[in-house]
């Protein structure tokens, strides 16, 4: 990881302040943090279809009573898509079934309480931006961005039920003097590729001015920090995919959440060498 290259590759319009996406078969599946719906969106055709995540979705939902769906991950022909934690009604995840296209849910404000008991994070601390399924271990990326700056990756064996987890602190590079702390991460091969965000807040509610974006990796087996770039200092960049991979470079590609009700999302393409 020595070399970038950031562009836009195209604006979707009928998407706001998106969180989380998913790259699978020539669509791409986009979560929005303030919508409860999902996105599928067909890149050959662009058509865009809308996927009611619960019962009466809604778009530009009020900050104070959105699920916060930050996390999406891929595993089994399944979209998992989970909220934040950060409050009491961002507890939700569903799990949508590409084949099926028949979606159900769960209720993780237990498990969120676990976890927060468990590590010692406080109420007003827990968000959690990134999830990755991966041998029977679920790993949650959990934002340090409030007071107590706890970032890091939270992990437990897939049998919930167990409800023993883990912690991996991490300090992430600063941005113009404030960390950066994660926003979203995928699993490819055995190396974590991660999106963090440098924002002027120190609450996991309210947004502050946004400084900057990092990519960098993680070694699963270790979970070492091995590289990291700066991408950005005007973008908080929180979704992330795969897209093409070569023997020389990586092609990844992100959204980017404009904390706006204007309902149109850009999408990025990072090529690393």
């Amino acid at each position: 990881m020595e070399k970038f290259q950031l562009s836009l590759l195209f604006k979707i319009i009928g998407i706001g302040s998106a969180s989380g996406l998913v790259y699978h078969e020539d669509k791409l599946y986009i979560i929005s943090d303030n919508s409860s719906f999902l996105y599928e969106y067909t890149i050959s055709n662009q058509n865009l279809n809308k996927i009611a995540l619960v019962e009466n979705p809604q778009e530009n939902i009020l900050k104070k009573d959105k699920p916060d769906f930050e996390s999406i991950s891929f595993l089994g022909n399944k979209l998992y898509i989970l909220g934040s934690g950060s409050t009491q009604n961002r507890n939700k995840v569903v799990k949508y079934n590409l084949k099926s296209k028949k979606n159900s849910e769960k209720d993780f404000s237990i498990i969120f309480q676990d976890i927060k008991t468990q590590l010692e994070i406080k109420d007003e601390e827990l968000n959690i931006e990134g999830l990755i399924q991966h041998n029977n271990i679920i790993y949650l990326f959990q934002r340090g961005n409030g007071t107590s700056s706890k970032n890091g990756i939270i992990y437990s064996n897939e049998d919930i039920e167990n409800r023993i987890f883990k912690f991996v602190p991490f300090d992430l590079p600063k941005i113009k003097n404030v960390s950066a702390t994660f926003t979203d991460a995928i699993l490819v091969e055995d190396i974590i590729y991660f999106l963090a965000a440098a924002e002027d807040t120190a609450s996991t509610y309210d947004d502050g001015e946004v400084l900057g974006s990092i990519i960098g990796t993680i070694d699963l087996k270790t979970m070492k920090l091995e590289n990291y770039l700066q991408i950005s200092d005007n973008h908080k960049f929180e979704g992330l995919t795969l897209y093409q991979k070569t023997a020389t470079q990586i092609e990844l590609l992100l959204c980017e959440d404009n904390d706006t009700e204007m309902l149109e999302t850009t999408i990025y393409k990072v090529i690393i060498e």
